[in-house]
Parts: structure tokens; sequence; C-alpha cells
């Protein structure tokens, strides 16, 4: 929460009530409808695939980058 300031805050960015939130913030899931409202209301600082790791095909990880020694 410290990223978007409140549950209040959050659940007015993501068009949902701060109960809805307190829900997510104690294992409730999250509909993926608002998984991109949370991403653009933390500027990308919590990412879609954190949210919704069980969606992989929708909301995929980062491709990891071999690196080369």
């Amino acid at each position: 929460m410290e990223i978007v300031g409140s549950q209040a805050s959050l659940a007015r960015a993501c068009g949902v009530t701060q109960p809805a939130v307190h829900r997510w913030l104690n294992g409730s899931r999250i509909k993926a409808d608002y998984v991109m409202a949370i991403v653009e209301a933390t500027n990308g600082a919590v990412q879609a695939h954190e949210l919704r790791p069980d969606l992989p095909k929708v909301f995929p990880p980062p491709a990891e980058h071999d690196h080369v020694s």
C-alpha cells in the first residue's frame, strides 16, 4: 500500500470498493479485469504476472535473459 498511499486510493484507481482491495490483500483472488489497473496505479512497481501467476498466457512473466560468461 505504500506505493499507492492507501487501500482507498487503489480502490478508486481500479473502480472498486475499499473492502474489495482489503479482500485482495487478505488472499482473495484479483479478477483479471483489474490487474492492469493495479499495474498502472503502481506505475509498474507491481507487475501483472505477480498478481496472477496462474494466468501465464494472459500475463506472462518477463523473459529471462541468458548471461554469457
